[in-house]
Formats: C-alpha cells, structure tokens, sequence
C-alpha cells in the first residue's frame, strides 16, 4: 500500500467495508476459506496504524516507506522490502476469534502493534538498502548469515542489547538485534539518550542514528513489491489455520518431571492444604500471563504445560498450601525457568 493510498480522502474511502461473514455462526465462518474473506488493509483497524509508522519515518528524516500486505502472521521475506500483517488484525471478529482459540493477540493492542510494525520495517529496510553488506553492520550486529538457532538463551542481565518486544529478542540473532535496536530509536517516545546512558546497547542506537542520517533520503537499491503468501492467496479454511497453528505451538511442548512437581507441590495432605492440580488451575490465567510477559511464550504452548501439570499432579496426588501465598510463585517461577531454556529463536518467516 502506498502513502497516498493511504491518505486518499472522501466519504467512498473513509465508508467501512461490510462483510457478510461478520454476522455467520462461529462454525461457519470456522469454515470460510482466508482467501474468501475479502480483507484489505484499506479502510481496516490497520490503516491509521501504518500512517502513524509513515510519519514516524517522515519525523526521522526517512523517505522509504515499506509497503504492507495481510497474511497468516508477521513476518519480512528475505530480499523484500516490505512486511506482512497477521489477517486477523484487519477485523474485530477475526481478532475474537484469534484470541479464543489461541488465547492471544500478537499486536493486538495499539502499542504491540505499533512496536512490531518498528521492528519489521528494521528488517523491510535492511532489505531495501542491503545493509547486511556493510562491514560496519556486521561489526556492530554480528553476521547476517548465520543460521537461526532452534531456540536461545537470553541473558536478562545484559545490556549489550536493547528491549523492545518481550523474551530479550534481541539476543535471538544479529538480524532481530538490528530490528529491536531501530524499533527503539524510531520510537518518538523511547527516550534512548537516557535510557540506554552506559549501556554497550548506546553505542549500537548511535551507529543507527548516524547511519540513518547518511542513507536517509537515499534512494534503496531493492525497489520490488512483493506480496509473499498474501492472504488474498490462502486457500486453507480458518478451521486449518487455526488447527495447524496449535500443532506447530503443541509439538514437544515444554514439560515438567515428577521430582520437579514433587519440588513445586512438596506440601502433605491435610485440612490446610487444596489438590495440587485445583491449585493450578484456578491460577491458571495469571501463571499464562506472567509466564508470557516474561519468556513471550505463545500462551496456547504455556496453557499445554499447565493442563499436562495438573494432570501429573492429579496422579501424583500433590496438594499445596489451601491460601496459595506460598506455592503462586514457585508455581511462576518454575514455569518461566521452563521456559527460559526453550525460548524460540523466532519464525522462519522472518528474514533469513
């Protein structure tokens, strides 16, 4: 989509579109193909989102504009300049049905949405000028051609890294310390001067800043508008997408050991004491919350851990403190430490 597409004025623009589906059945529409939903992004929730994105690059000095397109998840093809959008954004009904059946919804919020459009476009814009090939890139971010890792360690302590989405993405790859270090310095309100004052992290947000100087009105080298897998071209039905996203979330989700729950849940039966696996599941939104804040686990992975808990713990016949106030946190605790030594590198969909 083009700037001026996106400022186009007159009543025709400005008219919402209306989609019979909005109204069907859940079932029904669980069976609607995405590529029969209609959905653009023009006249959608998404639209004033990229023209905030486009006069934060105008603020900047930018004259390059990633175009955007609607797919099944966010992700910046290699050797494209642009960025695809998650389908469900573009409709409150899509992003209901998202969240129920996935328990969440990746940019659903204004400031998520915002702060994963700064990072894709860190990766659109590395593609249109070929900044993987400068030297001075490579010194300051690591080599672009390393293969991503299955998963990774971060280290929650360093600040050679910025913080921009959850999970310390930064460490995942040179490629995502590049986006999360532009997403903060496109971001008018992240006050990086200060924030990062001593931090290692500065002195990459500097060489941003010069760089961005330097190629700002530049014209970019890549020029093509590709639109990889838009949704317009996927014929699975919402009930496949939804089943095959489970299954790619539930395959060999992180579990715990007997002497591990033995460890959470170490309390005898007695008067004052609940089953273990009650417990569990009555704390079962806050530890999904927290785990995810923390790891940024898919919550539909994390809520799999916890079912396989409290089933354990059913047959274990664990029990924990009838108050709660002392198993909550090891509770947490344990699964974020779970988690931590699994944390996913990141979608292949991302550029490569």
């Amino acid at each position: 989509m083009s700037p001026s597409a996106l400022s186009r004025s007159g009543a025709a623009h400005r008219r919402k579109p209306v989609f019979r589906w909005a109204g069907w059945s859940e079932q029904r529409l669980l069976d609607t193909r995405l590529c029969d939903l209609g959905l653009t992004l023009a006249r959608s929730p998404l639209e004033q989102q990229i023209s905030v994105l486009y006069r934060e690059l105008d603020r900047r000095g930018i004259r390059f504009r990633p175009h955007c397109w609607l797919s099944d998840c966010w992700f910046s093809p290699d050797g494209v300049p642009g960025f695809a959008i998650p389908f469900y954004l573009a409709h409150p009904r899509l992003a209901q049905l998202e969240k129920r059946w996935m328990l969440e919804l990746e940019g659903g919020s204004r400031q998520e949405c915002q702060k994963l459009m700064r990072h894709e476009t860190a990766h659109a814009l590395a593609n249109a000028y070929r900044l993987h090939r400068r030297h001075e890139w490579r010194r300051r971010f690591g080599r672009a051609a390393r293969s991503y890792p299955e998963s990774y360690l971060p280290r929650p302590d360093s600040r050679s890294y910025v913080i921009n989405l959850d999970g310390w993405y930064a460490q995942s790859h040179p490629h995502e310390d590049w986006a999360e270090t532009f997403a903060v310095w496109l971001d008018p309100r992240s006050g990086w001067h200060e924030r990062y004052r001593g931090w290692p992290a500065l002195r990459k947000l500097e060489y941003v800043d010069a760089l961005m100087q330097e190629i700002g009105q530049q014209r970019q080298a890549l020029h093509n508008r590709r639109h990889v897998d838009s949704v317009s071209t996927l014929r699975l039905t919402l009930r496949q997408y939804f089943e095959q996203k489970q299954e790619r979330l539930g395959a060999a989700y992180p579990r715990f050991h007997r002497q591990q729950l033995e460890r959470i849940f170490p309390a005898a039966r007695s008067r004052r004491t609940e089953p273990a696996a009650r417990f569990i599941r009555r704390h079962r939104r806050d530890a999904l919350v927290a785990v995810s804040l923390w790891t940024a686990a898919p919550r539909y992975r994390v809520n799999l851990t916890l079912t396989h808990m409290a089933q354990l713990a059913d047959e274990l016949d664990l029990h924990a403190p009838a108050d709660g106030g002392c198993a909550q946190l090891p509770l947490v605790s344990a699964l974020i430490m779970l988690y931590m030594g699994s944390l996913r590198a990141g979608s292949s969909r991302l550029t490569l």
